[in-house]
């Protein structure tokens, strides 16, 4: 009796749930394989991360910021500050909110109708702001905004990110990526995706209000982010977020629009750059570096499936606060940080005379910090390094 065949209805209820099972594993790996993702990334080498040792040793100097009011608006990405002192938060909604000197009576000032991201006065009073949907634009005393320039060496801007302005009135800017943009991506999943294909499709440019064209300075950057004019006015700053980097860039002569890289192996990735005083250049580090990410930095295949995977469980970035300053030799001044991450998403430092203004991608508030804090944290800073 127990050699009997099995009866054909028997037979089929065995195997179909194993061909079943068979199936959906096929569908699976077709789908982790070949599902199309947005990307075509390439191999590369992340340099080493020193992690939160030696100058950056973990503190948490900067827990003791207290909120600004931006009015319920989210994500004042950067600050500025105009010849009266007084205060402008771009927001998400692309809403510029002004506030007094201390950050108190906030107001609704002028509106981009995009994303407004870096911002900078000029000598004549006039706000330049990167937009990051509309292209450079330019927003007049009177809160009047003008699109200025939407190209650059025959091609559209399409992530305006960080400016700065020259005495001579040229506005430099990053256009951090011309693969992934807004509206087609938010800012933050934009920078993720051309981080992670590191093909370098980032620009930085230079608009002449006398012509009112736009050239492009340097080419082929991996998300190249927060831009300042050096202090004596002869090269440029920026940060290459993707390569964990500052950059000068070379403005004028035969050298115009050399590239070397002055901060390297940075523990996170540079945000937004600003001129403090003194000297000073404040550099904010949005997320700390993920190890899992610069493993990958060799496996293109592997990045593809990352994206494959359900967001709750890909690598993403993570709430940790942190700025630095680094002076005209490069060395880090300073170095402060906040581990609870209570501004997520920390973009941006702007220093003005005993105080310091931190932005934020997403949160619903900006912060303030005392600067100094005491006259030891610099040199404490120093004398931590190497």
């Amino acid at each position: 009796m127990d050699d009997a065949p099995i009866p054909p209805l028997r037979r089929q209820i065995a195997i179909t749930p194993l061909r079943a099972a068979g199936t959906a594993g096929l569908l699976f790996l077709l789908y982790f394989f070949l599902w199309p993702v947005p990307i075509r990334p390439v191999p590369w080498e992340a340099p080493s991360n020193p992690g939160y040792t030696g100058v950056f040793a973990a503190n948490e100097r900067l827990s003791a910021m207290d909120t600004v009011s931006v009015l319920g608006e989210r994500g004042p990405e950067s600050i500025a500050v105009d010849a009266m002192g007084r205060l402008y938060f771009a927001t998400a909604s692309g809403w510029i909110v002004r506030s007094d000197s201390l950050g108190a009576n906030a107001e609704r000032w002028a509106n981009t109708g995009g994303r407004p991201l870096g911002m900078a006065f000029d000598a004549n009073g006039t706000l330049w702001v990167a937009d990051a949907v509309k292209g450079l634009v330019s927003v007049s005393a009177s809160g009047a905004v003008l699109v200025m320039a939407t190209e650059a060496g025959g091609r559209p801007i399409r992530y305006a990110d960080d400016l700065d302005v020259a005495a001579d009135g040229h506005v430099y800017f990053t256009d951090a990526s011309t693969a992934f943009y807004p509206p087609h991506f938010d800012a933050l999943q934009a920078s993720i995706l051309e981080v992670i294909e590191h093909r370098g499709t980032g620009r930085v440019l230079e608009y002449d209000p006398g012509t009112g064209r736009s050239a492009v300075i340097a080419d082929g950057l991996v998300f190249p982010n927060g831009i300042a004019i050096t202090h004596d006015g002869s090269g440029l700053l920026v940060n290459e977020m993707g390569n964990y980097r500052v950059l000068r860039i070379e403005r004028d002569g035969v050298a115009r629009g050399a590239i070397t890289a002055v901060v390297t192996d940075l523990p996170g990735f540079p945000d937004n750059l600003t001129r403090g005083q003194d000297g000073r250049y404040w550099i904010a580090l949005v997320s700390p570096r993920n190890g899992l990410a610069d493993w990958m930095s060799d496996k293109p295949m592997l990045r593809k499936m990352l994206l494959r995977l359900p967001k709750a469980v890909r690598p993403g970035p993570v709430h940790y606060g942190h700025v630095i300053a680094i002076d005209s030799s490069w060395r880090v001044v300073a170095d402060l940080q906040d581990p609870s991450g209570r501004l997520e998403s920390l973009t941006h430092a702007l220093e003005t005379p005993g105080t310091l203004w931190l932005g934020s991608l997403s949160a619903p508030f900006a912060a303030r910090l005392p600067w100094p804090q005491s006259s030891s944290t610099a040199a404490a800073a120093r004398d931590s390094q190497p």
